[in-house]
């Protein structure tokens, strides 16, 4: 285990794991608006990530589907502001195992489509084990990736997604906490610096009007800056055949050494 993780550090840490300077932008929030419809007809690889039992979530799901767009769960998960609205589905840190996995799973049910889950908020429940061992138990028996939004940097999903073999990366950039033009500006131009360094990056942005309209015009122009937008798949695929290639490695200096 501890070699393991040891390898999953270099690959964080240098840019090994994908082609050159792959991005992957997923749109979190999808289902609660006709609106979200539209989102669609952005340009290229764009990855969606709906939230389960809304008005629209599943007329999203079949849409995209249909045009080749890759589609995560966007689960809720309790946050430490106890005020906030979770929305249906959620997974709450007062569930035990099974009210925990029957409600995953049944939202995982409802969009079939999915490839992968990332967490709706989840500043408390991502901090907590026994919640993510519970989580990624059900994960692993579907076959299905984590992306950790980060909402906090106490978070426990991964460590705990490698402990139960499942596929995982992270988020490294959120678009559009603050949604002007000038923020929008900046944080893809953050979003490209990490491209660049790591070869890879992942951001996070949602389905307000303004970042959609943003978007429709500044995606086209990253391959004429020599970035490949990608689904979020591509970028789980290329860590883990990286993290092969790594371990295979390790073995034959082993060898070479004895």
């Amino acid at each position: 285990m501890n070699l393991r993780k040891g390898l999953l550090l270099t690959l964080c840490c240098f840019p090994l794991f994908c082609q050159a300077k792959q991005i992957a932008i997923v749109i979190d929030d999808i289902g609660n608006h006709q609106r979200d419809l539209d989102i669609l007809n952005l340009p290229g690889q764009v990855t969606f990530s709906i939230l389960p039992h809304t008005p629209y979530s599943q007329i999203f799901a079949e849409r995209a589907s249909k045009t080749n767009k890759e589609l995560l769960l966007h689960i809720p998960m309790q946050a430490l502001d106890k005020t906030k609205a979770l929305g249906p589905g959620a997974l709450t840190d007062s569930m035990s195992k099974t009210q925990l996995q029957t409600t995953l799973g049944h939202a995982l049910a409802s969009l079939p489509q999915v490839k992968g889950v990332n967490n709706h908020m989840g500043s408390e429940l991502t901090q907590l084990t026994e919640p993510m061992k519970w989580t990624m138990e059900l994960l692993k028996k579907r076959g299905l990736y984590f992306l950790d939004s980060r909402t906090t940097s106490q978070s426990e999903a991964q460590n705990v997604a490698n402990l139960y073999g499942v596929a995982n990366v992270s988020r490294h950039v959120f678009l559009d906490n603050i949604v002007t033009e000038s923020q929008l500006k900046h944080q893809l131009e953050e979003l490209k610096l990490k491209a660049t360094h790591f070869n890879y990056a992942i951001a996070i942005a949602h389905p307000y009007p303004e970042t959609v309209a943003f978007l429709h015009h500044a995606l086209p122009e990253l391959q004429q800056q020599g970035f490949e937008l990608v689904p979020l798949s591509q970028l789980v695929e290329n860590k883990y055949i990286q993290l092969a290639k790594a371990e295979q490695k390790q073995a034959e200096h082993r060898t070479n050494d004895e």
